[in-house]
């Protein structure tokens, strides 16, 4: 009998399980402490895994992720040569995390704090907001990343009638109304000619601090950074200055290098940035894709056949 241990369930999601495979013992422990006596003989884990569920789990065969973005394997060394299969939710979050980037986008562009925080005081407000708010019509946008997340976002800006460009690590074809996509040696050049700047790029350590002093510095006077990946890609300090010097009219981060944000960070209060709590997937839509995506990899799984999202454990995505 194929066990699974589930890292991440509810009891509705366990009883549609159960009732789907009926030959599967699916554990679902209440802490990851409380799963450590089952691990050693789970075929399966669902949600991820820490080195040492990894080195414990002598029966393992496959981890399926929850999310997209699968940096707890490079806390594991021993996953990129071993037969374990991972996979990830990939293309479950995207159009959440794409409308959550527009959310913080027009947030800033169109001073929806501002406008609230008059609201709040009762306060008809218009004449000294108005050199403050920016149409995106016509506007560039440069994705860092051209994977499932990058493509949601560039549908959505294709409707407001923004230029979109984007560099990756693979050489992809451009689609989705973005015109080219360059190779991430061109960042610099992508950098110099976007009015916004959005990473939807996963953590990697080619990725990892890509971001820095020398890219806030080629960019536009006056354009956005955007980040809804994952944190860490964007040098905050750097981000920080730029925001401060007018470099940058703007920041949206839902994803932070230290989660959960300290309430000592210097980010909280940087002029004129929103910050969102890695939230930008959640939704019911995404959770019914994820739960999706788990339950035909079962089944494949179950019937021996290939999963489908696999990741290629040396590139880490």
């Amino acid at each position: 009998m194929v066990k699974v241990i589930m890292f991440h369930s509810t009891p509705d999601r366990l009883a549609e399980l159960r009732a789907k495979f009926p030959s599967v013992n699916f554990v679902a422990p209440e802490n990851r402490a409380d799963g450590a006596k089952d691990i050693a003989s789970a075929d399966v884990i669902f949600g991820g895994c820490t080195n040492e569920e990894f080195e414990a789990a002598e029966k393992l065969r496959w981890i399926q992720a929850a999310s997209a973005g699968v940096e707890f394997m490079w806390k594991i060394p021993a996953i990129a040569d071993s037969n374990v299969v991972v996979t990830n939710a990939r293309g479950a979050h995207a159009a959440t995390i794409a409308e959550h980037h527009f959310a913080l986008l027009l947030g800033l562009t169109r001073q929806v704090i501002a406008h609230h925080d008059h609201q709040k005081k009762h306060e008809w407000v218009r004449a000294g907001m108005a050199g403050g708010l920016v149409g995106i019509k016509d506007l560039t946008l440069g994705l860092i990343g051209f994977g499932n997340i990058g493509r949601a976002i560039a549908r959505r800006a294709t409707g407001f009638e923004m230029k979109v460009i984007a560099v990756d690590a693979q050489p992809v074809p451009a689609s989705e109304g973005v015109a080219e996509v360059w190779p991430l040696s061109r960042l610099n050049d992508m950098c110099k000619v976007v009015d916004v700047l959005t990473i939807s790029a996963p953590i990697t350590p080619q990725t990892r601090g890509m971001v820095g002093p020398e890219q806030i510095a080629l960019l536009k006077k006056g354009s956005y950074v955007i980040a809804v990946s994952r944190g860490g890609i964007v040098n905050e300090p750097a981000l920080i200055q730029g925001l401060k010097s007018g470099q940058i009219a703007g920041a949206g981060l839902d994803v932070q290098e230290t989660e959960p944000l300290p309430a000592d960070s210097p980010l909280w209060d940087a002029p004129n940035i929103l910050i969102t709590p890695h939230d930008s997937g959640a939704s019911n839509l995404t959770t019914n894709l994820m739960w999706s995506i788990f339950i035909e990899n079962l089944g494949h799984f179950v019937r021996k056949e290939p999963l489908t999202n696999m990741v290629d454990k040396k590139l880490g995505y």
